[in-house]
């Protein structure tokens, strides 16, 4: 294969996600407890539909579907750039303790400062005072991240320590967490376990063009450093003879990966999965090229999101089942498979 076949592959294959991610907006837009036509739904979004199909695209589905992709994106190029980083195929936005973090911030909002309640709403369960569970849960988030980097700065921290630091500060806001939920209230337990489930749907438009305006520069930056981190790939020692900086690139990527993970996750809950399944795929299809492992990461990590969230609405419609649910059952068994498969090659 010479090197335009090469790449032709690699857009053809971004392409075809492409393709299926369009398609399954296009599912996600039609099904659902009210169900509609793909033609019903064109005429609603050229501004010729009727008024309750308007309020069930352009309110609730459409939020849904924009928050899926952005975070499925953001999940997926932050799990390629920490594999890489680290110098660990298991390592994810997840390792470094961000989701306990969140965890830890969102049960301190709720149990301490009251921040949540819980209200049935016909069949569904929301968390009152949305701002304020976010904004602690995207502080618990950093919190631990940043503990690591300054160590990792001051200490000189190699990639595999970093990743056993994220362990213990993941065991810290765990045993915190349960701490603050064994002492509090029955109902403040059930806010705190609902908001860990994961949920696409707490997402409003502006929420969504808070982590537009987050993610948009960091995935720049991850674009433009694209060579340094085939580079890290060889060690360390190959990317200082290139004239890299590693230790700059390891935290200055690790930084960003672990902020627009802890910004989607501090709006949508704790998601599994995505960030450490979708790199392992594409990895295994296109190979580790991260100029074009990180774009076809993101298309991919958008498309398993926008795919469970569709199957979390429509499986047992009209319940809905949060997505953080249905990524764990679906990211569980091809993890294994993947690593059954990494073994025998």
């Amino acid at each position: 294969m010479n090197y335009a076949e090469y790449i032709k592959e690699k857009y053809v294959l971004g392409l075809i996600l492409l393709l299926l991610l369009i398609l399954a907006s296009l599912i996600s837009l039609c099904t659902g407890s009210y169900s509609l036509t793909p033609a019903e739904v064109i005429g609603t979004l050229v501004g010729t539909g009727d008024r309750h199909a308007s309020i069930v695209v352009w309110n609730m589905r459409l939020p849904r579907i924009a928050a899926s992709i952005v975070a499925g994106l953001s999940l997926a190029v932050a799990g390629a750039v920490m594999q890489c980083v680290l110098r660990n195929p298991l390592a994810s936005p997840f390792t470094m303790g961000i989701s306990h973090g969140s965890a830890f911030g969102a049960a301190f909002a709720i149990i301490v400062l009251g921040a949540g309640e819980l209200h049935r709403v016909g069949e569904g369960v929301i968390i009152t005072n949305p701002y304020i569970i976010p904004i602690f849960a995207f502080i618990g988030a950093l919190l631990g991240v940043f503990v690591i980097l300054i160590l990792a700065r001051l200490r000189g921290l190699s990639p595999e320590a970093m990743i056993l630091a994220g362990v213990a500060m993941a065991s810290l806001f765990s045993a915190s967490t349960m701490l603050m939920q064994y002492f509090a209230e029955d109902v403040k337990v059930a806010a705190v376990v609902f908001w860990t489930f994961g949920d696409i749907g707490r997402a409003n438009w502006k929420e969504i063009q808070l982590m537009i305006a987050i993610v948009v520069p960091s995935l720049l930056y991850f674009t433009y450093r694209r060579w340094d981190y085939n580079a890290l790939i060889s060690g360390d020692e190959t990317a200082i003879s290139l004239g890299i900086n590693p230790e700059r690139v390891r935290l200055e990527s690790m930084l960003l990966a672990s902020l627009i993970t802890a910004i989607c996750v501090s709006f949508l809950g704790i998601i599994g999965f995505i960030g450490l399944v979708s790199p392992h795929i594409v990895r295994l299809i296109v190979g580790g090229d991260h100029r074009f492992l990180v774009p076809l990461s993101a298309l991919l990590g958008s498309l398993l999101l926008l795919s469970a969230d569709t199957v979390g609405r429509t499986v047992i419609s009209p319940i809905i089942i949060p997505v953080g649910i249905v990524t764990s059952f679906m990211g569980a068994p091809v993890f294994i498979y993947l690593l059954v498969r990494g073994s025998r090659s």
